[in-house]
C-alpha cells in the first residue's frame, strides 16, 4: 500500500528521517519520533523535542507523535531521587516552554502535537498524562477532560502514578476519530473494544516506553528469547488493529536509560487495519517516520465493506456483566 519507489531516507540535523508517501490525496501526514529520552535532564528532552517537531514541520507533517515520557525519561529505581526529578519534570512546570517555544510553531499545516508527561493530580499524586497541543482547546490542552491518563500500571510506576481508572479520550477532526492508549494498556483488550466499538475510533495512538529485554525459555522445545518484550510489541500492534479492524499508529521510546540501564524496543510504525505493517522504525537507533497522506477513514471503510467484524461481534455480544460463565467438569 506503500510505494517503495517514493521513498526517501534522509539525516536531517543528526537523525535519519524515513519519508513516504500513502496514495495520492489529501490524507494526513503523521510524523513519528522514534526517540530516546535523556534522564535527568529535563531540558535536553525539550530541546530534543523542539528539535524533532521543526525537522516535522519542514516536511509538512500535520500531526507529530512522540512516546510515552517524552519530556522527563523512564523511572529508575533509586525512589528519592527519581520522585524529586518526576516532580520538578511535571508538564505543569514547563508551561512556560510548551505555550511560548512548542505551541508557536503550530499552524494551518502542523495541527497537533501529542506529548506524553507527568501531570500533578489530587493529593500529591501524579498522572502518567498524553496531551494534544493543537486543535480546539488550545488554551486548556492539561483539562481532564483533553488529556487521556493511562490506565494500567506496571510494576514501578505504580510507585510514582495512579491509574486513570476507566479514563478514555477521542479526539475528532476531518480525518477521522482518534482513541489514546498508554503502553501497557494496549495488552488490554476490553479497553480497545470500547474504543473501537463502543466509541467508533478509525485508529488508536499508542505511545509507549516499551522495554526490550525479558527471557521467555522453554528448553523442552528448545524455544527461547531474550527479547520478550520486545517481541510482544511487534506482535500486539498488528493484532490489535486486524482483530479491532483500526489503524494503530504507535511511537515507542528507543535506546538505553542512562541510570537503570533498561532498553527500550523502538519500533515506533503504522499499522492498517488489516493488520498489515506499512512502516516501522528502528529497534535500536533514532530515528523520524513521516508518512504522507494516509487516508484514515478511506482505508477503514473499505476494508469494512470487505468484511465487517464488528457487524458479527454486535449480534451475539454481550458486556461481561449481562453474560453468565458456567462452568462444567469435563473428567
Amino acid at each position: 500500500m506503500v510505494d517503495p519507489e517514493r521513498a526517501a531516507v534522509d539525516v536531517v540535523d543528526g537523525i535519519p528521517v524515513v519519508e513516504r508517501t500513502f496514495f495520492d490525496g489529501d490524507g494526513a501526514s503523521v510524523g513519528l519520533a522514534n526517540i530516546s529520552a535523556a534522564v535527568p535532564d529535563v531540558e535536553a528532552n525539550k530541546a530534543k523535542i523542539l528539535r524533532v517537531v521543526r525537522i516535522l514541520k519542514e516536511r509538512g507533517v500535520n500531526f507529530a507523535i512522540f512516546p510515552e515520557l517524552c519530556l522527563s525519561g523512564y523511572f529508575w529505581e533509586d525512589e528519592e531521587r527519581c520522585r524529586h526529578y518526576m516532580e520538578a519534570s511535571a508538564v505543569e512546570n514547563h508551561r512556560d516552554w510548551l505555550d511560548g517555544e512548542l505551541a508557536p510553531l503550530l499552524d494551518d499545516t502542523l495541527r497537533g502535537i501529542v506529548l506524553n508527561g507527568l501531570s500533578r493530580g489530587p493529593a500529591g499524586q501524579m498522572f502518567n498524562r498524553t496531551f494534544v497541543l493543537g486543535g480546539p482547546h488550545r488554551d486548556d490542552y492539561l483539562g481532564t477532560e483533553n488529556t487521556y491518563d493511562k490506565v494500567f500500571l506496571p510494576g514501578i510506576e505504580k510507585e510514582y502514578t495512579v491509574s486513570g481508572r476507566d479514563d478514555r479520550l477521542v479526539l475528532e477532526g476531518p480525518r477521522g476519530r482518534f482513541g489514546f492508549t498508554t503502553c501497557y494498556d494496549v495488552l488490554f483488550g476490553d479497553l480497545l473494544r470500547e474504543y473501537c466499538l463502543g466509541d467508533g475510533v478509525d485508529a488508536i495512538i499508542e505511545l509507549a516506553s516499551w522495554r526490550a529485554a525479558a527471557v521467555r525459555d522453554y528448553p523442552g522445545l528448545n524455544v527461547r528469547t531474550t527479547s520478550y518484550y520486545g517481541d510482544l510489541w511487534d506482535k500486539v500492534l498488528p493484532a490489535a488493529a486486524a482483530t479491532n479492524q483500526v489503524w494503530v499508529i504507535a511511537c515507542n521510546a528507543v535506546g538505553r536509560h542512562p541510570i537503570s540501564g533498561a532498553t527500550f524496543w523502538g519500533g515506533s510504525g503504522i499499522w492498517a487495519p488489516s493488520g498489515m505493517k506499512l512502516i516501522q522504525a528502528s529497534h535500536i537507533e533514532e530515528e523520524l517516520l513521516i508518512v504522507h497522506n494516509l487516508d484514515i477513514r478511506g482505508v477503514r471503510e473499505r476494508e469494512r465493506d470487505d468484511f465487517d467484524y464488528a457487524i458479527d461481534f454486535h449480534e451475539i455480544y454481550r458486556r461481561l456483566g449481562e453474560s453468565r460463565a458456567v462452568t462444567r467438569n469435563v473428567g
